[in-house]
């Protein structure tokens, strides 16, 4: 404004000195307008310097703010990565500066410009960390803490080396490692390649070197109960930074990365973000409009429905005034009259089970985004509320605007014990108290709570406690429990084989697919359903003498038994031995690690190498490694199709399958060195391998053609270069006497063939027969063929060891989780003469996972065989301790 009128001004003068006839003095209008303009330009100056000296105040206050600014643009974008990791975490920009704008307000004020910026940075990001953790599984929690964490370190302070972060992630990307293992006795090979390729950081120099040479003092971190409390050998310990720690301990003891992480977190944000608030409806509720929706994000197990029907009766909302309906075929319309009439008349409507609605999906987002947002025709009460499990077809929009909440069941045994115990129907005390044979009622009634505990607290040990984790909820419980009073009531003794029939087969046996895992399920009944139980008060459910079922008492002196019991129950509580507790580890350090990369973007190699640079060269190192294709006609030639030799046919088939597979692997880096270099275009499938590559994972497009496979990059192309030599070496040399049962592509139609060289040599129907399994003394090889069936090496076992001494299974020994076994004779039979022995009938899987598809034989497609193993335990000892042989391992 100032700037205007001086240029006005100036004008004016301009004007007047232009128009002025004669000598300008004597002009008296002339000098009048000059004069005028002189005083008021002066004044005007005046203002401007105020205005001027105002307007850099007021930038020097706003530049005083930037690290505000800063520091929330790394929240918001950690926000916005964790779509990455589940399609219902959405959050908008508009509901993120509504937070802030709530954080300005309510964080405490302060003069000093420092303490104010710290407040309001502490404020806004617990406010955040509170909002968000509601809508994010248990899982994904303490990875949000971390995010955000690394994220302020990295941007704000910049104390956090990109190069580290990637190896923290990913543990490197190598194929070979030229150092042998200096330790192979307790060292395994997976953390020696990593304490080499870690060595490649600046912060490791002579890392590897010092390793070597303080075996013993390094063994004492990787023995230790605790390895990340305890001091590193000098001068690491002092030379590293927590990170860097994190990293040597990825390396040594990668199970106890997660409290390293915890560790962090507090260190850096404090104790508050490892504690996420716990679930508050009403909170939620308070934070919702009646234009924008409620959204219950569903988990195995979880059913928000009777506290949301409780809390609309506390609201005033119960009865008439709350409809709700289960979305599927043809309840779109239903459900969309439902809201329209809920709008009008201010009451609520629940939409359960969103995910099974993927079409009318669309519908509901317009509904979201024009009907209920109309304030002339929406009543403030109104509220719509939903429940969906993770779904890529929800809508964005409904996700960003509205309130999320999981609600998930609560995690460990006492937990889950304590729930039932206070749910309906137990904690009704004419429910409780309403069965004549009290004694037999209330013991049977502990242990179908516990056995209820034990199968879903299972789910945490991965493969170890299930093959398939499956979904066993409270409703569960609940039929099994009004099915245990009924029967005590209606019969004189206790019916314990129709019990355990609708309880095992029926209740929760419906949901179990796996044959294995039927097994398991039966097997664990029987500890609870069992006579002893009920005519034994001595009997216990484990070794430790810990868990019983108590004598008959009241419902609160079971309560109180239940509160005293442990907060973290030893793995001996469910059957598995305390190596389950590494596994349980290891898979939650994978699982945290994983799901942070899915929220990474792709970034430079590091060590002065581009990304493209680093993938060029490991390209070029796999096509040197790679040999080339089998020659099938000569194969066919030397191995013809022979009617008593069917281990031909098994060769060429396998010949054939990994041709192919060798066949993509070559042709797609060929193709992402071209497109590298310009020459091709990257095409989304390239982008992927080169994605894969840059995190040292097996690419979809080679997963599609290969066998089943869980190995990081350069273990899997080691074992495929091993495999194809396996299969050469049967090519030059003729069939060998042990086959490596690990290296076919297809292992059952080397089984197929083993029985049916038997089948046709002693011209028996290939139906009658099945194999008989005796292990051997030798480790690998074996001098000949056996006469009948054939020799086998490769296995592995989880969960047990084998006792060479003996020739028994036997518990694992600490610490070591997988055990080789020696060579096994597979001897064809007739199964009529096949002797029954004291053995566990152990399932054999292609890859620790142990879950696959159900495939047309009924069997899952990760399933082999069963192999039966001498022991002098009980099977079902085992069967509880989740043991199983694989073909590899996972590293």
């Amino acid at each position: 404004e100032n700037k205007k009128q001086l240029k006005e001004i100036e004008d004016k003068i301009l004007e007047v000195l232009a128009t002025s006839q004669g000598n300008i003095l004597e002009d008296e209008t002339a000098i009048e307008i000059l004069s005028s303009s002189k005083k008021l330009s002066q004044e005007i100056s005046e203002k401007q310097e105020v205005a001027s000296r105002t307007e850099r105040e007021i930038d020097d206050t706003r530049n005083g703010y930037k690290p505000v600014a800063k520091h929330s643009s790394v929240l918001f974008f950690a926000i916005s990565d964790l779509a990455n990791i589940e399609p219902m975490y959405q959050y908008s920009l508009t509901w993120f500066i509504n937070l802030y704008l709530q954080s300005i307000t309510n964080s405490d004020p302060s003069p000093v410009l420092e303490e104010r910026i710290s407040n309001l940075n502490n404020h806004f990001t617990y406010s955040i960390y509170q909002n968000v953790c509601r809508s994010l599984f248990e899982k994904d929690k303490l990875l949000f803490s971390f995010l955000l964490s690394i994220g302020l370190a990295r941007m704000v302070e910049g104390a956090v080396d990109d190069d580290e972060w990637r190896f923290l992630l990913t543990g490197g990307v190598a194929l070979d490692n030229p150092y042998p293992n200096p330790a192979p006795d307790w060292l395994k090979d997976k953390s020696w390649n990593e304490i080499v390729r870690c060595s490649d950081l600046t912060a490791f120099q002579g890392f590897m070197q010092h390793f070597r040479s303080n075996l013993g003092a390094w063994k004492g971190i990787y023995d230790s109960n605790s390895p990340h409390e305890e001091e590193l050998p000098a001068p690491w310990n002092s030379k590293l930074s927590f990170l860097e720690k994190a990293i040597v301990l990825r390396c040594i003891r990668p199970d106890k990365v997660v409290p390293v992480v915890q560790k962090f977190i507090v260190t850096r944000m404090g104790q508050a973000y490892v504690e996420p608030p716990t679930f508050d409806l009403s909170l939620s509720y308070a934070d919702s409009s009646h234009f924008s929706p409620l959204i219950f994000v569903l988990s195995p197990g979880a059913d928000p429905m009777a506290g949301l029907v409780k809390f609309a009766e506390e609201k005033g909302m119960g009865g008439s005034r709350l409809q709700t309906i289960s979305l599927g075929q043809g309840q779109g319309p239903i459900a969309e009259k439902m809201i329209e009439k809920a709008v009008s008349e201010g009451t609520w409507v629940i939409l359960q089970n969103c995910h099974l609605a993927i079409s009318w999906l669309p519908e509901l987002e317009r509904i979201c985004e024009e009907v209920i947002t109309d304030p002339e025709k929406t009543k403030p009460e109104f509220r719509l509320w939903l429940t969906s499990y993770p779904s890529p077809a929800f809508p964005v929009s409904a996700l960003q605007n509205g309130v999320k909440m999981t609600n998930e069941p609560p995690k460990g045994l006492k937990a889950n014990l304590l729930r039932s115990y206070l749910n309906d129907p137990i904690s009704d005390p004419e429910f409780f108290n309403g069965c004549n044979k009290p004694k037999h009622w209330q013991k049977l009634l502990f242990g179908l709570c516990f056995f209820h505990a034990l199968v879903q607290e299972r789910r945490n040990f991965g493969p170890l406690g299930w093959n398939i984790p499956y979904e066993f909820n409270e409703s569960d419980l609940r039929i099994s429990v009004k099915q245990l009073q009924m029967f005590l009531n209606d019969y004189d003794k206790v019916p314990l084989d129709a019990l355990t029939y609708l309880t095992g087969e029926c209740n929760y046996g419906g949901r179990v697919t796996d044959e294995r895992d039927r097994r398991l399920l039966t097997s664990i009944l029987a500890i609870f359903y069992c006579p002893q139980i009920t005519q034994d008060d001595k009997y216990r459910f484990s070794p430790s003498g810990l868990y019983y079922a108590p004598t008959q008492g009241s419902y609160d002196s079971y309560v109180e038994y239940i509160r005293a019991l442990p907060w973290t129950p030893h793995p001996e509580a469910f059957g598995l031995h305390e190596n389950a507790d590494i596994t349980k580890e290891q898979q939650e350090t994978q699982q945290l690690l994983d799901g942070i990369l899915l929220t990474q973007p792709r970034q430079a190699a590091g060590g002065g190498k581009s990304a493209e640079d680093l993938i060029l060269e490991l390209a070029s190192d796999i096509l040197s490694k790679i040999p080339p294709n089998f020659n099938l006609e000569q194969v066919q030639t030397k191995y013809p199709v022979r009617y008593e030799e069917s281990m031909n046919t098994v060769l060429v088939q396998e010949l054939i399958r990994f041709n192919r597979l060798i066949t993509v692997i070559r042709t797609s880096l060929q193709d992402i060195r071209k497109a590298t270099n310009g020459l091709v275009v990257m095409s989304s499938e390239l982008e992927d391998v080169f994605d894969s590559m840059m995190v040292g994972k097996i690419p979809a497009m080679w997963a599609a053609k290969s066998y089943p496979s869980l190995k990081p990059l350069g273990s899997y192309i080691a074992d495929l270069l091993a495999r194809l030599q396996f299969l050469q070496q049967w090519i030059d040399g003729g069939p060998p006497h042990v086959f490596w049962l690990s290296g076919f592509y297809f292992t059952h139609s080397f089984m197929t063939g083993a029985i049916q060289n038997y089948a046709r040599k002693y011209q028996i129907p290939i139906d009658h027969l099945a194999f008989e399994f005796f292990v051997q003394k030798e480790e690998k090889k074996m001098p000949g063929k056996p006469t009948d069936g054939v020799y086998v090496r490769g296995l592995f076992l989880e969960g047990a060891r084998w006792d060479r001494q003996k020739g028994l299974l036997a518990e694992s020994l600490p610490k070591i989780l997988y055990d080789t076994l020696p060579v096994i004779w597979l001897k064809p039979g007739k199964i009529s003469e096949i002797t029954e022995k004291a053995t566990y009938e152990c399932p054999v899987y292609k890859t620790s996972a142990r879950r696959g598809v159900l495939s047309t034989t009924g069997h899952s497609t990760n399933y082999v065989l069963s192999i039966q193993l001498p022991t002098d335990q009980p099977q079902d000892h085992w069967v509880i301790r989740g043991v199983a042989g694989l073909c590899q391992l996972n590293d």
